[in-house]
């Protein structure tokens, strides 16, 4: 390639040092240390010129086109390898005509590669532990949302709203999502990335593209390490443990971000390892069949519609939730785990938990634990048959045995940190008042001492079956929980 001067971008942010990558010999870091030192550990302050970065990528690419004509069968390890020596080859080049320092020349290798390989200028960010979302709005402006309730602006990750697309639609295919695509024909795009990190971005429908991706950050954890976090005490943990092996079905309800998915990955350790069961979801985010303790998984994922309408007038191609719940009910399976019910599948849902045997999960969507049973109610109102409020009432009441609530309180603003924490669990004990489903609160917050988190307050009414699995009883007289101490809050609860 032919040397020729270009000066570094100043709007690129420099990248954060993380894992190790071995490339053509050396290792190489995945990320450059921030000019901050916030993001990753500290190293020399690297800026990439990205637009040598995707003119040795080009270079690279059309070299790969021409080794896979002569020899289309070969391996992807191999392929990758080749590509690696001929990225060594081109950075050294251009490290001699611009006299690159050896971790320029390193910081240069590895965002070719992610160029060729991976999310491209995205990566650095996927690949830091602390981030929680990557805001994008538009090419140019790029937010780091952190678990602490930290945000950042970084550099750019396009230099184009063109670009940008295209590394959306790359996204997709690298991602197993080969249906999937982002134009002004289909101006929204919801997958999971290989990492499980959840993208959902939109096009043609304002001034720029945007795009949020929600990392999961907290992806293998048990309910012991819950309790190291601070989510649940440990008798809450032992409750909710027993409560998985008594087969008891459970929703996961709480606020966006809160923490549902993470405390359902945690319950879902709580079955048996040889345990058959089904996992359906819009986009995989509880990965049970990876995690390498579950052996009898069958993991089902949604599939949007390419665009087109068959002559039913439904979207072709597409695979709803719903439509997924009916075949698994036939794959004689033990527990149906639904990742996230947020339209009419809470029909079908509701039908498994009634008809099927016990032991399932599923999570949704509700701002507080006193209007649960109304979300519920306006899911089921969305289903084609636009069926009643009573009947959602009733098939709750039938099929559920408890809910457990998930909130977040969010004092960043005022100098503090997110909290995140179980506050309640609410048994199911039939229909009550007004044909709406009759609640025990048998862990709510203890207010009355300026504790948020979840306490005991009472017996379930299936606690012989708890205790049949081992749950010790007595637990549940410890009124002030196992907290050593109520939430530590910038702002006091009321009492």
């Amino acid at each position: 390639m032919q040397a020729r001067p270009l000066h570094p971008d100043p709007t690129v942010a420099p990248l954060p040092q993380e894992r190790v990558r071995q490339i053509h010999g050396t290792p190489v870091p995945t990320g450059a240390a921030s000019s901050t030192g916030v993001l990753g550990t500290e190293a020399p302050q690297i800026t990439i010129d990205y637009r040598v970065a995707r003119e040795i990528a080009s270079q690279v690419a059309k070299q790969r086109e021409e080794l896979l004509k002569t020899k289309p069968d070969m391996d992807r390890a191999s392929e990758e390898q080749r590509c690696l020596n001929w990225i060594a080859e081109a950075v050294a080049l251009w490290s001699d005509a611009q006299a690159m320092t050896p971790q320029e020349d390193e910081a240069l290798r590895r965002a070719v590669y992610d160029l060729l390989f991976r999310a491209g200028r995205l990566q650095p960010y996927l690949d830091d532990d602390r981030v929680e979302d990557i805001i994008i709005q538009g090419p140019r402006e790029v937010w780091l949302d952190y678990g602490d309730g930290e945000r950042r602006r970084v550099g750019p990750i396009a230099d184009s709203e063109e670009e940008l697309l295209d590394l959306l639609r790359e996204l997709a295919r690298g991602s197993g999502h080969s249906e999937r695509t982002i134009s002004t024909a289909n101006p929204t795009l919801a997958l999971s990335l290989k990492d499980g990190s959840r993208l959902q971005a939109i096009t043609g429908l304002g001034p720029m593209t945007y795009a949020v991706i929600r990392r999961h950050r907290v992806s293998h954890a048990n309910l012991d390490d819950l309790v190291r976090l601070g989510t649940i005490d440990p008798i809450l943990r032992e409750f909710l443990g027993a409560a998985v092996r008594a087969e008891k079905n459970i929703m996961i309800a709480g606020k966006q971000k809160a923490g549902k998915t993470t405390l359902m990955r945690a319950m879902l350790k709580e079955f048996d390892p040889e345990c058959r069961f089904a996992t359906i979801q819009t986009e995989d985010e509880l990965f049970a069949h990876t995690n390498g303790y579950h052996k009898q998984v069958v993991s089902l994922v949604g599939r949007e519609s390419n665009g087109e309408k068959d002559v039913t007038g439904r979207s072709a191609g597409e695979v709803t939730l719903l439509d997924l719940m009916h075949p698994a009910l036939r794959m004689s399976l033990e527990r149906i785990v639904v990742g996230e019910v947020r339209g009419p599948e809470v029909v079908a849902m509701m039908q498994a938990l009634t008809n099927g045997s016990g032991g399932n999960l599923c999570t949704i969507h509700a701002r507080r634990p006193d209007i649960i049973f109304d979300r519920i109610a306006e899911l089921y109102a969305l289903a084609q048959e636009n069926l009643s409020e009573q009947l959602a009432y009733r098939q709750t009441a039938n099929g559920l045995d408890f809910i457990v609530y998930v909130d977040m309180t969010d004092e960043t603003q005022i100098g503090g940190r997110r909290h995140r924490y179980v506050s309640h669990v609410l048994e199911l004990t039939g229909i009550g008042e007004n044909g709406r489903p009759a609640t025990n609160e048998v862990f709510s917050p203890g207010r009355e001492w300026g504790e948020l988190r979840a306490v005991p307050r009472m017996d379930p009414g299936c606690i012989d079956d708890l205790r049949r699995v081992g749950f010790d009883s007595s637990l549940l007289q410890e009124s002030y929980g196992a907290w050593s101490a109520p939430l530590a809050l910038k702002v006091g609860v009321s009492r």
